[in-house]
């Protein structure tokens, strides 16, 4: 299966064509080198990819016939991305709640309960 196929099938890019742009800026390696969006994936190949900064890594499983859902993506792939990888990750994603602009109004319910998670 074509490599961007794939990682559309498995649900890490939402459109087949943003997977294939993706790989066409060589943000995309397979087994350590750059992949053009035609590269055949095969069991066992590690796949290294970008996402907002973050370098995710994967390991084939085996090879969906066609798009998965959600639940069933645990038995084509493993997750192989490193911890340092993930924290970067967690760290973004609070640094992008907690990010509010100055006259949006007073924090809701759930950005009060985050607020008061973070600071214990």
């Amino acid at each position: 299966m074509r490599i961007d196929k794939f990682l559309w099938s498995v649900r890490k890019y939402k459109t087949r064509s943003l997977a294939t742009d993706e790989i066409r800026k060589d943000k995309v390696t397979l087994n350590g080198d750059t992949a053009k969006p035609s590269r055949e994936v095969k069991t066992g190949d590690t796949i290294h990819f970008r996402i907002d900064g973050i370098e995710y890594g994967l390991k084939v499983l085996d090879i969906p016939k066609s798009r998965i859902g959600a639940k069933l993506v645990p038995d084509y792939i493993k997750d192989i991305t490193s911890e340092d990888e993930l924290n970067k990750k967690e760290f973004i994603h609070l640094m992008r709640s907690f990010d509010r602009k100055k006259g949006t109004g007073r924090p809701t319910k759930k950005d009060r309960r985050d607020l008061d998670d973070f600071k214990e």
